[in-house]
């Protein structure tokens, strides 16, 4: 009853094998079916399907983020889009860590502080945190509650969160959160309307400026105050903005042009006017290098503001000026259009890869199974696609609440059915445990035995009666396996001690072993690739156990040499890939692509800098999983994911100065 070693190794990450050795506590030469001469390995006690359950659910991934996301989704919470103000005074920093262990009465006093103290323009994303944020913390409370319902002898399916006085202040405090924020976009909406009225009345009198008798001075005199007043006035609708500025500028040409103002003024302020357009089209150009697209938007947004208040250039410099700060700002807006395509792009596949999920998971709730393998294998499938699930990043938001709760029912019924079969089978269960225990006495009985020939064969024969038999109930499946197993140890570790002296096997396998070594120091991976790897690891795990002195040394250097075939393997992967783009940038530069190969050089160094922003981030996030139910694994597929970005971001460099050395 040997436990067999040679599960298949993923080809995304193959791990060399551990060799599986019993020699501490079972008869070391047993391979084939025992002879009365012969131990064997006494049986592992099966692990029983409602423990099985209980593993599943408690290695089942964390949801609680995003039913806390899908509970501060209702439409009592819903603000609309942000308005300009808010996205330009609200902070671009994420609170999940601030906020992670707050209480619910801590968010709620830390929410009617905001409100008492912040303008309600600039809380915007403080309040999406802080809502969600309680959600988190009501779901874990109610949890709780529904654990003591539980623990009180009450059925799962009867339990009802009471009401949350907590979640009313909480819904209360955002009611009045969306009155003020609606009066202030109102009023921001009427201080508009009002700036466009005395704009277009400030138009209005820079026509009768060029009608007027005043004296030059004074006409230049008035202009500048209208110019100073223009400028002063805040915002105007949206939609009025581009008329709005190519009408005042119409008439200040109109007016330079109709005053005729003597030339050394007139060539001072468009000097003037000329620094000023340098130097803004200037910081556009820097805005190419930002390395947050969507700040660089923003600040261009600001460097367009500032252009239509600059007044005129001489008409030699107008059109070079423009198409400079043009040709700046078309780089920075297509930077910036070219990240939102990529992040819906990476929506729109995730959505697709969710709703492949859904229907694998909607198919195993409807299947029916009628035995406890089919449903242990079926709650196998179902864990590794929630692990899945929680690598995929977000959907739309439009779509991203609605796949997630499909899921979700998905998952619940599937585990409802599970939890119904097994309540049918507990009566089986305590069948189960009168059988076992009858088992326990059995082997206890014969474990001083010196039988050694007769009452292994009556071992084996109770240890097969033992894995017929089902399982037993959770509370009494720890205590009735250590009871069976401690028995029939008892009686094997006295054989294997009646027997210690063969070690001759033992002996003949570490030669195999060495010899195995021997061929892997001077194997080539490059010529037989992962299929030469996969053929020694097989080989190695059929050669049987190592005398247990030497088995630490002798599966370090196996290893050792494992790893270094992989590291070769992959090595042997990236010359290639090298090569190929060495000879991608030697045909660019025949074909005088010197452009094309400076624009390959800024991709590669734009996602060297989004590579080392994701690796911060990620860096940064592996602090907030600390309290995490599956901390551990997650926080490992953060570091392989990591790992991979460092991998591709020295990838880039490489190939950046490849580039720049065939610049020389």
């Amino acid at each position: 009853m040997t436990e067999n070693t040679n599960t298949p190794v993923p080809e995304e990450q193959i791990a060399v094998p551990e060799t599986c050795d019993a020699n501490e506590r079972t008869a070391p030469e047993e391979t084939t079916e025992p002879t009365a001469e012969e131990a064997i390995e006494t049986t592992p006690e099966p692990v029983t399907e409602l423990a099985l359950e209980t593993a599943t659910e408690e290695a089942t991934p964390d949801f609680s983020d995003e039913e806390a996301e899908l509970a501060a989704a209702a439409p009592e919470f819903d603000l609309g889009e942000e308005n300009e103000q808010e996205k330009e005074q609200a902070a671009d920093t994420d609170l999940a860590g601030k906020l992670a262990g707050k209480t619910k009465a801590e968010l709620l006093e830390m929410f009617a502080e905001l409100l008492g103290t912040k303008p309600v323009q600039s809380i915007r994303r403080e309040a999406e945190a802080i809502k969600t944020a309680f959600y988190k913390a009501h779901r874990v409370h109610t949890e709780e509650l529904k654990a003591q319902f539980i623990a009180g002898g009450g059925a799962e399916e009867e339990f009802v969160a009471p009401s949350d006085a907590d979640e009313q202040r909480l819904k209360d405090l955002f009611a009045e959160y969306r009155k003020r924020r609606s009066e202030h976009i109102a009023t921001l909406e009427r201080s508009k309307e009002d700036n466009l009225k005395i704009k277009l009345q400030i138009i209005e009198e820079l026509k009768e400026l060029v009608s007027g008798n005043e004296t030059l001075n004074q006409t230049f005199n008035s202009f500048r105050e209208l110019q100073q007043r223009w400028r002063e006035i805040g915002p105007v609708p949206q939609a009025n903005v581009k008329d709005l500025w190519e009408t005042y500028n119409l008439h200040v040409e109109n007016f330079y042009s109709y005053i005729k103002i003597n030339k050394e003024l007139r060539d001072l302020d468009l000097r003037r006017n000329y620094e000023a357009k340098i130097a803004l089209a200037e910081e556009a150009e820097a805005l190419i290098l930002e390395t947050s697209v969507v700040e660089a938007f923003h600040k261009l947004q600001k460097l367009h503001e500032q252009w239509r208040e600059v007044g005129p250039v001489a008409n030699e410099h107008k059109e070079t000026l423009w198409d400079r700060f043009r040709e700046a700002s078309g780089r920075v807006n297509k930077a910036h259009q070219d990240h939102f395509d990529r992040l819906k792009d990476e929506q729109k596949a995730n959505l697709d890869l969710k709703g492949q999920l859904c229907t694998k998971v909607e198919q195993l709730a409807d299947a029916a199974y009628s035995s406890r393998k089919g449903w242990s294998k079926a709650s196998d499938e179902l864990l590794e696609i929630q692990k899945v699930w929680k690598t995929i990043g977000f959907a739309p938001k439009k779509d991203n609440a609605k796949v997630y709760e499909r899921f979700r029912t998905a998952c619940d019924k599937f585990f409802e059915q599970k939890r119904s079969f097994y309540v049918e089978a507990r009566g089986e269960m305590d069948h189960n445990l009168r059988l076992k225990t009858q088992l326990c006495e059995a082997v206890e009985a014969l474990q001083d035995s010196e039988d050694w020939r007769k009452t292994t064969d009556d071992i084996i024969a109770l240890q097969r009666e033992w894995k017929v038999v089902g399982p037993v109930a959770r509370r009494h499946s720890d205590t009735i396996w250590k009871r069976f197993r401690s028995a029939c140890d008892k009686f094997f570790e006295r054989k294997s001690t009646h027997f210690s002296g063969r070690e001759d096997e033992q002996d003949q396998n570490l030669i195999r072993k060495r010899e195995l070594l021997s061929e892997l120091e001077q194997a080539d991976v490059a010529l037989g690739g992962f299929e030469m790897i996969k053929d020694f690891q097989r080989r190695w795990s059929e050669i049987g156990f190592v005398p247990i002195k030497k088995k630490e040394a002798v599966q370090k250097e196996y290893k050792a040499l494992m790893d270094k075939m992989f590291d070769a393997l992959r090595g042997s992967d990236h010359t290639r890939s090298m090569d190929r783009f060495k000879n991608k940038v030697s045909e660019m530069r025949t074909a005088g692509g010197d452009r094309r190969l400076r624009g390959e050089r800024e991709k590669l160094i734009a996602r060297v800098k989004q590579l080392e922003a994701d690796i911060a981030l990620l860096e940064n996030n592996i602090g907030f999983f600390a309290h995490s139910k599956n901390a551990e694994s997650m926080i490992r597929d953060v570091r392989e994911k990591i790992d991979r970005a460092r991998q591709e971001r020295d990838e880039a460099l490489q190939k950046v100065r490849v580039l720049e050395s065939s610049e020389e």
